[in-house]
């Protein structure tokens, strides 16, 4: 879906989607470099993080293996209630594997923090965080990042992977959902 589709439900486009899959081929870079010689599990946090696992893993040039893992803190609200439930969990052992999870957006981190946690008290060897998006500005804790595609404003912004009510994840683009959508 083309953000020209909706856009009485959008009051911006943030970002193209040029845009985002030039900053995925950057990142891929870095994380080629970073992990040369090692084996690595990607890690994609559902549902959000479909277009970017995607995108990203096409995008490496080197063989990686995936798992999955849902996790929720919104319900249905536009906001995280920072209570974590696994709605479903990894297939993979983690014992002395380098993990790479791979998230849509990060906003209070909350979610976020308590999944770096979790994965690394399975055995992981290491644990890193890949985010598309993070808005500095609704941080609640602070979440050691190692890639970030873009920081961008606190808004609720939808479209590659981000939804509102499971609507919006197919739009090309990421845009920031009008008010009177939600209200």
């Amino acid at each position: 879906m083309e953000p020209a589709e909706i856009q009485g439900d959008l009051t911006e486009v943030l970002l193209s989607e040029a845009d985002i899959h030039q900053r995925i081929a950057e990142l891929c870079r870095e994380i080629e470099r970073d992990y040369e010689g090692r084996e690595l599990l990607v890690v994609g946090v559902l549902k959000g993080a479909v277009m970017v696992m995607a995108d990203l893993s096409r995008e490496l040039r080197r063989h990686v293996q995936m798992d999955w893992m849902a996790v929720s803190s919104y319900g249905a609200g536009t906001q995280s209630s920072g209570v974590v439930r696994i709605l479903k969990d990894l297939d993979t052992d983690l014992t002395d594997r380098d993990v790479l999870i791979v998230e849509d957006i990060i906003d209070s981190g909350l979610t976020l923090s308590w999944l770096r946690e979790n994965l690394e008290s399975r055995g992981a060897a290491s644990v890193e965080i890949c985010a598309l998006l993070r808005k500095p500005e609704a941080a609640k804790v602070d979440v050691d990042v190692k890639y970030v595609g873009f920081e961008i404003p606190n808004h609720f912004v939808v479209g590659y992977g981000l939804d509102y009510a499971e609507r919006y994840r197919n739009l090309r683009a990421v845009g920031i959902l009008a008010p009177h959508v939600y209200s």
